[in-house]
């Protein structure tokens, strides 16, 4: 049986011109190689499987080459040449730093390097993951570093820049490798592939090159797993299906159901994406992908952007035109949000539908200028809930408007309370009583919900109204000074129950429980505090020192705001007292000493008679 060999060492490149998406690099070692121009120390610096270690490679190989290239490259027919290929060259050393990382192999090093190469004019020294040695490895190194003999060069390479002293970085040549863009790997495996034989889709390739994240060796390691399960057969729905991919299609769903506003699919087609074994974040961070995606197809001077194919843009580009910028902007940065608050998120789940039921709802017409923070305001998700709401509006509306007439604006109706017109004077206990019960609809039925403190105000006042027009209104109407007391009965004064201290103790313990918990310590204070009723529309708390004084007046206005609704509308005023204690001090009297911290915690005396203590004299 013949040895398998994985792409990744089959076909790593030899010579500069391979070397993959890394031009002004090679071109620049090339250069140096052909005008005589070589530093003593380079550093090769960047993401892994960008080629580094092969660069520093085909540099070492070729600044011993016997007979280089007019444009600079190894000829791989020389003794030198040769001997490196085969892996028996005594002139090029390769050095693992994450195993050797000690002084004492720094210093083994440092002896060989006094050595003259036997073939070729160099001694080269590469040493990867360099950044792993230890810190008394990297002073016993800078020595020979910094004035090695003519015929040593070394070249290190790592992915952790950061980590490497400065006198290190201070002698060396750097060079930085960046990632590989997703066409580059590409490209390259659809060369591979054809010296393979191996049948490939283009979007099969592009799910294997966004999976590598720019970097070749994790692409051609993917590949070779591809190839091994489809048989030699790369097909977009079997590489999705062996590396656990999302399928585009469900993202095209996902925004034609958003544009339709069709929350409950949305949510339906999120739960067969978690059945399917895939986690929320996933979902939502490809979601912003592909939004990203139709902004950039929208226009045709950023469709470059875009890396799909062409059958795959067009249909981009098809879904883009029902999309507006400002819809795309706003649904990749509620996406953003999501996936930036997901891992913190207890209930994962949940934040997502409710990502999804904002981005379900949002349009050009009723969302807000926020940035993406969300629609102004939630259409009902569902037909019954819809059904439900209209049902309890008409159950809460009141049937004593008669006669036709629609209800009037709020403002109309408040101006008749405080201005009653002649005629509502000289009306019957029946035309006072349509009056009463005339309302407009829309705050009749705030009334009768109770949900704010409108409605309470005027059920109240409706209940006062109706109370002093029952009784003999005709008496009323026809003794002396009558419209003076039909405009008493119109604008009678609110009837408010009076705050108690239970009341008032129970809103503060409310508020203090609501508190965020980056507030805990405003909490805990409010937790153990007993206000107290001062007057009407005040009350007062009592703090031990100045400095919770303080924090409790900046705090006042949050305070009293917060507990309106639990003291049924009540806007209330803090006034804060410090408590001056006297602490006694007994210096010289032990026994009064003992007396008062006895005092203060009972648990004192219990702990001297159960040690058999004595106070000392």
């Amino acid at each position: 049986m013949e040895n398998y060999i994985v792409s990744a060492r089959k076909y790593r490149p030899d010579t500069f011109e391979s070397v993959v998406a890394q031009k002004s690099l090679t071109t620049t070692l090339k250069n140096a190689i052909q005008s005589g121009k070589l530093a003593h120390a380079y550093l090769f610096c960047g993401p892994r499987g960008v080629g580094k270690t092969t660069c520093a490679r085909i540099f070492a190989k070729t600044i011993n080459c016997m007979h280089p290239t007019s444009d600079g490259e190894p000829c791989n027919e020389c003794e030198s040449c040769q001997s490196f290929n085969q892996q028996r060259s005594y002139s090029i050393y390769e050095l693992d730093a994450a195993s050797n990382n000690s002084v004492e192999d720094i210093r083994s090093l440092n002896e060989q390097v006094r050595i003259p190469p036997q073939i070729g004019k160099y001694k080269v020294y590469i040493i990867d993951e360099v950044h792993m040695l230890s810190q008394a490895a990297f002073n016993a190194f800078l020595k020979t570093l910094e004035e090695p003999p003519a015929h040593a060069i070394f070249i290190l390479a790592t992915t952790e820049k950061h980590k490497i002293i400065p006198t290190i970085l201070s002698r060396c040549q750097i060079y930085d490798f960046s990632r590989i863009e997703s066409a580059d790997i590409i490209s390259h495996l659809q060369s591979i592939a054809g010296k393979e034989g191996v049948n490939t889709e283009h979007e099969a390739l592009r799910i294997i090159a966004q999976k590598s994240d720019g970097c070749m060796r994790d692409a051609l390691s993917l590949f070779d797993q591809m190839v091994s399960f489809t048989q030699g057969d790369l097909t977009y729905n079997k590489v999705i299906e062996s590396l656990n991919v999302l399928d585009y299609e469900y993202y095209f769903r996902l925004t034609d159901l958003i544009l339709e506003s069709k929350t409950p699919q949305c949510m339906l087609l999120f739960n067969e994406v978690l059945n399917k074994g895939f986690e929320g974040n996933i979902f939502i961070e490809g979601a912003a992908s592909h939004f990203r995606d139709l902004l950039v197809n929208g226009d045709e001077a950023t469709a470059s952007l875009f890396e799909g194919s062409a059958e795959l843009r067009n249909r981009y580009t098809q879904q883009a035109k029902r999309c507006s910028a400002k819809f795309l902007f706003k649904a990749i940065k509620l996406c953003n949000n999501c996936g930036m608050n997901y891992r913190s998120s207890r209930n994962k789940r949940l934040l997502v539908e409710l990502t999804l039921i904002e981005l379900s709802q949002m349009n050009d017409a009723d969302a807000d200028d926020s940035g993406g923070q969300g629609p102004k305001k939630l259409k009902p998700l569902f037909n019954k809930i819809e059904a439900s709401d209209k049902a309890n509006q008409n159950a809460h509306s009141y049937t004593g408007i008669r006669n036709g007439n629609s209800a009037a604006p709020i403002s109309e109706v408040a101006k008749e309370e405080e201005q009653p017109s002649p005629a509502a004077i000289n009306t019957s206990n029946h035309a006072e009583s349509k009056a009463v019960h005339g309302r407009p609809t829309e705050l009749q039925n705030r009334a009768a919900t109770g949900n704010s403190s409108l409605g309470r105000m005027f059920n109240r006042s409706r209940q006062t109204i109706a109370t002093e027009a029952r009784p003999n209104s005709n008496s009323v109407a026809n003794s002396p000074g009558t419209s003076d007391n039909a405009g008493t009965a119109a604008t009678a004064p609110v009837i408010r129950k009076a705050i108690t201290d239970e009341m008032l103790l129970k809103a503060w313990t409310s508020f203090a429980l609501r508190l965020p918990e980056n507030e805990h310590a405003l909490a805990d204070r409010m937790k153990i505090m007993v206000p107290k009723i001062a007057g009407e529309d005040s009350f007062t708390i009592s703090v031990d020192n100045q400095m919770a004084a303080e924090l409790f007046e900046k705090e006042a206005k949050r305070i009293c705001k917060g507990m309106e609704n639990d003291l049924e509308g009540h806007c209330m005023k803090m006034s804060v007292t410090v408590n001056k204690v006297i602490v006694e001090r007994h210096t010289s009297d032990k026994g009064k000493q003992f007396e008062i911290l006895k005092g203060k915690n009972p648990l004192i005396e219990k702990l001297r008679r159960e040690l058999d203590l004595e106070l000392a004299r």
